[in-house]
């Protein structure tokens, strides 16, 4: 009988943001696959966790994933996590999980914080609707073309930075999506020097020319307004009403929210649900 991965949260920052059942899991667990051992070492230490800690990130070779599978398939048990937050989110670990459901091995989960969300829960923007991009791509082609995607993202987009990129990612952010879109930044989440400030990218810039970054950032930038080059289509309407309806709200409730903020009819919401087996 083959083993449980457990997916495991560890805190982003402050200690005391480790739960009991994470203690428990670690503890218990065979062994814990980490991206950075020697940052999770220094986190089980001062738990006084002892157990054995396997490296694994995004250069791992088939060799170390098929060593951790055959592991857990035949029957122990194991913790994966990241270097902090929630494992598998913008994270190698995502890969592991994929495998662990081709050999039919079972995956649970043991929730923690998450950079995400913490940083949706204190933007002061939309949290209605969100859409998660990550670091935006290294590569010029794909950065333009990510950032023209978000000049017409009426959602709100929440993103990652490290503080040696943060100024042009700002400067960029201005340059496609005007002066007035707000932002949020938020810095060192959960720690000691947290901070959450928000502003237009035009202020943003203008900050930026007088303080240097410092700290992990995310950015939570608010969505483009629907009449800013960007008229809503049906399909974009039943997104909106799958959204609703993923919130447990009934498909009528669901249609008529979908057509108040988007403008399309309702009928013809209700009848694209009904077609796709969402009604």
């Amino acid at each position: 009988m083959s083993g449980i991965l457990y997916v495991t949260g560890t805190p982003i920052g402050n200690l005391e943001d480790i739960t009991l059942r994470q203690l428990r899991i670690l503890q218990e667990v065979d062994f814990i696959i980490a991206e950075d051992t020697r940052v999770t070492r220094k986190l089980l230490t001062h738990f006084e966790i002892k157990n054995e800690l396997v490296s694994y990130h995004k250069h791992s070779d088939n060799h170390t994933i098929n060593y951790i599978l055959d592991r857990i398939q035949n029957g122990e048990n194991c913790a994966i996590v990241t270097d902090a937050g929630m494992p598998c989110i913008s994270d190698p670990g995502e890969e592991i999980v994929k495998l662990c459901y081709e050999r039919n091995i079972s995956v649970q989960s043991v929730p923690g914080a998450s950079a995400v969300i913490t940083a949706l829960s204190v933007s002061g923007g939309s949290t209605k609707q969100f859409v998660f991009y990550g670091f935006l791509p290294v590569d010029k082609k794909q950065r333009s073309a990510m950032l023209e995607e978000l000049k017409t993202e009426f959602r709100t987009c929440v993103l990652y930075e490290a503080p040696h990129k943060l100024v042009k990612t700002v400067a960029d952010l201005y340059k496609i999506l005007g002066a007035e879109r707000k932002l949020s930044l938020c810095r060192e989440l959960t720690k000691i020097h947290e901070e959450v400030i928000r502003f237009s990218l035009q202020e943003a810039v203008n900050y930026y020319e007088n303080h240097a970054p410092r700290g992990e950032y995310v950015l939570v930038l608010d969505g483009a307004e629907k009449s800013d080059n960007h008229k809503l289509n049906l399909e974009d309407a039943v997104s909106i009403a799958k959204a609703y309806l993923a919130q447990g709200m009934s498909a009528t409730t669901a249609t008529k929210l979908s057509a108040k903020e988007t403008g399309i009819q309702k009928n013809l919401i209700y009848q694209a649900l009904h077609h796709t087996g969402n009604s």
